[in-house]
């Protein structure tokens, strides 16, 4: 059997990782939360909105793509398109009844059964970051 070289690659870093003691392999590296810079945005209180106030806000657009990128696509996919691990967000709906369903999952996740699916991420990153990933998800919408 002949193996490509991406596969011999592939087996030369597990059988590294595992004479060097190591016997765990991250599938989407490491996926703690990154602390996202939103001082640039307007300030919008302590209470939890139900409607995206960044929406058409270039800025929001550019530290959303940010945040998106470092605490998102892990699981989302690279540029929002989904490689079937966990939803496509480019599918949400637009407007303020995509906004309730979106902040509502951020703040407080996913799981079934026990089972995580997606962390919470409001407390951690908080709602303004939130908005901002909102406000890019939306520039990224389709219907296709």
């Amino acid at each position: 059997m002949r193996l490509s070289h991406s596969r011999k690659a592939l087996l030369a870093a597990m059988a590294l990782a595992l004479a060097s003691g190591g016997t765990r392999l991250l599938a989407h590296g490491d996926v703690t939360p990154q602390q996202v810079d939103t001082s640039a945005l307007p300030e919008i209180g302590n209470d939890w909105l139900k409607h995206n106030p960044y929406r058409g806000n270039a800025k929001a657009l550019e530290i959303g793509k940010t945040a998106y990128g470092e605490n998102c696509a892990r699981c989302h996919g690279l540029d929002a398109l989904s490689g079937g691990i966990a939803p496509d967000l480019r599918y949400l709906e637009l407007g303020d009844s995509g906004d309730e369903w979106f902040i509502m999952r951020y703040q407080h996740g996913s799981s079934r059964d026990g089972k995580v699916y997606m962390p919470p991420l409001g407390e951690i990153l908080g709602q303004k970051t939130g908005w901002a990933i909102r406000t890019w998800l939306e520039s990224r919408h389709t219907d296709d």
